[in-house]
C-alpha cells in the first residue's frame, strides 16, 4: 500500500495530495464520510473523480448524472489537457485564496473551480461540433454555480475565480494563463455585432470584484483592473486601471498581480 502511494505521488502529486487530505477529512468529520468517499476515495484517478463531481452537480431531471459522467469521462480520456488544466486551477486556488487550506476544498466546495471545469468539458464539446450539448453544460453551470461561460470562449490554465457569483464570459472572449478574478466580473461585448466582440485578457491579469471589461479590447499581461471598474479601451501590460470609464492609475505594483492578489494602489490618475 505504501509503495502504491509513493508511485501515485510521483506520477500525480496533486491527486495523491487530494486523496491524503480526503482520508484526513473523513477522520476529522465522519459525517462527511459518504460525500468524500463517493467524490474522491472511490475513484482511481483525478480524472474520474472530477468527472463524477461535475456530473453530480450538473445533473437534473432532463439529464442524468450517469449520462453526464460518461460525457465527462469521454472528454478527459480524449483530451488530457483538461485534467492538466484542472490541476493547475487547484494549485492556483490553493496558492492565491487565503480561505483555501487544502487541495480537497476546490473539488468538494468551491463553485468557481467547479464551474471552470464544467466549462472545460463544454468547450471540448463545442470544438467537436456537439454544440447543443455544450449549451446544456453552459445552462446548467449558470443555474447551479451562477457562472455563465460561453463554451466557445478560450480560457487558459491556472485560473482562480474567487466567490464566483455572477461571472459572465462571452463567446469570443480569450483568457490567458494564471488569471485571477473575483465575483461579478463581466467579460462582455458591446452593441449587437456577432463577430469577434469580446475582451482578450493576457496572462497573469488580476480582475477585481464587479469589474466590467467590454468589447474586443486587449488587457495586457500582468495588469490589474480595480474593483468596480468599467474598461472600454485597451489596457497596457503591467499597469493598473480604475474608474468608470477606467483610466490608468499607475503600474501594476508587482511582477505577478494575479498571484500576489494585492488590489491596493496609489491614487494617481494619468491623463
Amino acid at each position: 500500500m505504501a509503495e502504491t502511494r509513493i508511485k501515485i505521488a510521483e506520477v500525480d502529486p496533486v491527486w495523491a495530495r487530494i486523496v491524503d487530505e480526503a482520508e484526513q477529512a473523513v477522520r476529522e468529520e465522519p459525517l462527511l464520510g459518504g460525500l468524500i468517499h463517493y467524490s474522491v476515495l472511490h475513484h482511481g484517478s483525478f480524472e474520474r473523480a472530477l468527472s463524477y463531481r461535475i456530473s453530480l452537480k450538473l445533473a437534473n431531471a432532463e439529464m442524468t448524472e450517469q449520462i453526464l459522467r460518461e460525457i465527462c469521462d469521454e472528454a478527459h480520456a480524449s483530451d488530457p489537457t483538461l485534467a492538466a488544466s484542472a490541476r493547475a486551477d487547484i494549485t492556483a486556488t490553493y496558492e492565491r485564496d487565503p480561505a483555501c487550506h487544502r487541495y480537497l476544498q476546490p473539488v468538494l466546495f468551491f463553485k468557481g473551480f467547479q464551474a471552470v471545469q464544467s466549462y472545460r468539458v463544454a468547450h471540448w464539446l463545442w470544438q467537436r461540433g456537439r454544440r447543443d450539448l455544450a449549451y446544456f453544460f453552459q445552462m446548467r453551470s449558470s443555474e447551479v454555480f451562477g457562472v455563465d461561460i460561453h463554451p466557445a470562449a478560450r480560457i487558459g490554465k491556472g485560473i482562480m475565480i474567487d466567490h464566483a457569483h455572477s461571472i459572465v464570459i462571452g463567446e469570443t472572449a480569450v483568457v490567458g494563463d494564471n488569471v485571477s478574478m473575483l465575483h461579478s466580473v463581466t467579460l462582455g461585448g458591446t452593441g449587437k455585432e456577432d463577430d469577434d466582440r469580446h475582451p482578450k485578457i493576457g496572462d497573469g491579469v488580476l480582475i477585481g470584484a464587479g469589474a466590467k471589461v467590454l468589447g474586443n479590447i486587449r488587457v495586457g499581461h500582468c495588469s490589474r483592473i480595480a474593483a468596480g471598474s468599467v474598461v472600454l479601451t485597451e489596457v497596457p501590460p503591467c499597469t493598473t486601471v480604475a474608474g468608470v470609464p477606467a483610466k490608468i492609475v499607475g503600474e501594476a505594483g508587482c511582477a505577478q498581480p494575479a498571484i500576489n492578489m494585492d488590489h491596493c494602489f496609489a491614487t494617481r490618475v494619468v491623463d
